[in-house]
């Protein structure tokens, strides 16, 4: 079975042990400055930038607003061009259908385009379970596969490997599984495409079935829309007899002109590039053309719950570009991986606790994740507040009723909440405060479960007398 997050530790254990790491801590830098470069000149060349942010944001509120009768049209209009579309609730759901689906054609290989979903789901390990061996096609992806690695981007999955790394793993793991790389194969960049490109086509023309996710889907015509860089998905989508997209219900765009903002966005945010290299788009199936059978799979698995949070839902404008985690300091400094999550930075910070729900101790940890600087709010192209979101699911970590969060923060926020309420016995330990503060050494560290407060802060010191002394003594408690 193929590596998951499954089990991984919460996000301060999982960071530590990232920027531990200097040669991760290299690569994932040297890799977001530079795209983060490039975006911001050619954000810089749009003087309608902001307009289309608007619209974007916009556009997606629409659609969550109104989801229930976008996705039955899209029903409608896939079914009407030749496709059968399947629902699916959770991840196990989507699991057994594209699995059954799959089995259905007689077929033990499949490839795949790059979808995150897919990942979240945990669809290889799904597949490999039935005796299905699933193929990753980008290149990015392939390196994660081949290295028995996990994503750390949402574009780039393999952004924490340097050049010498990948040719490591094409030479230990091409042979293994296909083609092999070739002798004496290099780092240099052009070596390793073209070495992915022979092991890959081997794949492409041998496979009668493709998986794939979509960037969008557009309800006025049943339409699906792939966005990359490289040409792999559109020989997926194009070579394979039978052609099985899985997409989150959130994909949704209403129309082809809402599309247009989309793609005037999501390349430049993504990778620094006007338009990515390869747009296709898909209607059904058509005879003589493309594969002849089509399946969509649209999933829920916590989106439902997402949109239900006041707050929360605009978490689901999200286009995957990734600008939000190149611009993170945070990220920057410990990689994705250490997000437990395909969906890392800050998007991953609000997306996961909100898909998954309030109990799980690892996506508990997730809001925490972050400075609060806000540069993610200024980059992303959809206008998501993340700093608002972050501080909302912080509140609910510390005052929330699910069970598994910070329960000796809570108990302690409760207890000085309590105390607050009380005239006289805040009043009373005020003043205790002020004679305590006189015997607390210089930067004494706290004791007990405290010390994580002062193992990154120094304790201020307390002054002898409070304001609210202060002011009757100055004042006359006149004012």
């Amino acid at each position: 079975m193929s590596k998951t997050f499954m089990g991984w530790p919460a996000f301060p254990r999982a960071a530590e042990t990232a920027v531990a790491d200097e040669q991760l801590r290299t690569n994932v830098r040297r890799a977001t400055r530079t795209i983060r470069g490039k975006r911001a000149a050619l954000v810089e060349e749009r003087p309608d930038w902001q307009d289309l942010r608007d619209a974007a944001a916009a556009l997606k509120d629409d659609v969550l607003a109104h989801l229930d009768t976008y996705l039955e049209q899209v029903e409608e209009r896939v079914t009407a061009a030749g496709g059968t579309v399947h629902w699916a609730v959770d991840a196990d759901e989507a699991n057994r259908i594209v699995t059954r689906l799959v089995r259905d054609t007689g077929e033990t290989e499949i490839v795949k385009v790059k979808s995150m979903l897919t990942e979240e789901i945990g669809l290889d390990n799904a597949l490999e379970a039935a005796g299905i061996s699933a193929r990753e096609t980008d290149l990015a992806a392939t390196i994660v596969q081949l290295g028995d690695d996990l994503p750390s981007h949402v574009v780039v999955p393999a952004l924490h490997r340097n050049r010498s790394e990948i040719r490591d793993i094409f030479v230990r793991e091409m042979g293994r599984h296909g083609r092999p790389a070739p002798e004496g194969l290099t780092d240099d960049p052009g070596e390793l495409a073209e070495a992915a490109r022979l092991h890959m086509r081997e794949k492409f023309l041998k496979a009668k079935v493709a998986v794939s996710g979509a960037n969008f889907v557009v309800a006025e015509t049943g339409t699906l829309c792939v966005v990359e860089s490289e040409g792999n998905g559109r020989m997926c989508l194009t070579l394979a007899d039978t052609l099985i997209s899985v997409v989150g219900i959130e994909k949704v765009v209403p129309t082809w002109r809402d599309l247009e903002v989309y793609l005037q966005m999501l390349a430049r945010s993504a990778t620094g590039e006007r338009m990515a290299p390869y747009t296709s788009t898909w209607t059904g199936t058509t005879d003589g053309d493309g594969p002849g059978t089509f399946h969509l799979v649209l999933v829920d698995n916590g989106r439902t719950r997402a949109l239900a949070d006041p707050a929360g839902r605009q978490a689901l404008r999200c286009i995957r570009c990734g600008a939000c985690m190149n611009i993170c300091p945070v990220y920057e400094r410990t990689g994705g991986q250490a997000y437990g999550s395909v969906y890392p930075g800050p998007i991953g910070a609000i997306l996961n606790p909100l898909l998954k729900g309030p109990d799980d101790p690892q996506t508990a940890s997730l809001p925490y994740a972050s400075s609060l600087c806000g540069a993610c709010n200024e980059v992303c192209p959809v206008r998501i507040r993340f700093t608002d979101v972050l501080l909302k699911l912080r509140s609910d970590v510390a005052e929330g009723d699910a069970k598994v969060k910070h329960r000796a923060e809570k108990a302690a926020l409760k207890a000085v909440g309590a105390v607050m309420d009380h005239g006289p016995l805040w009043n009373a330990a005020v003043r205790a405060a002020g004679t305590v503060g006189a015997a607390v050494p210089k930067g004494m560290k706290l004791p007990g479960p405290l010390h994580g407060w002062t193992d990154s802060r120094a304790l201020p010191d307390i002054p002898k007398e409070s304001f609210r002394a202060w002011w009757k003594r100055t004042e006359g408690g006149t004012k």
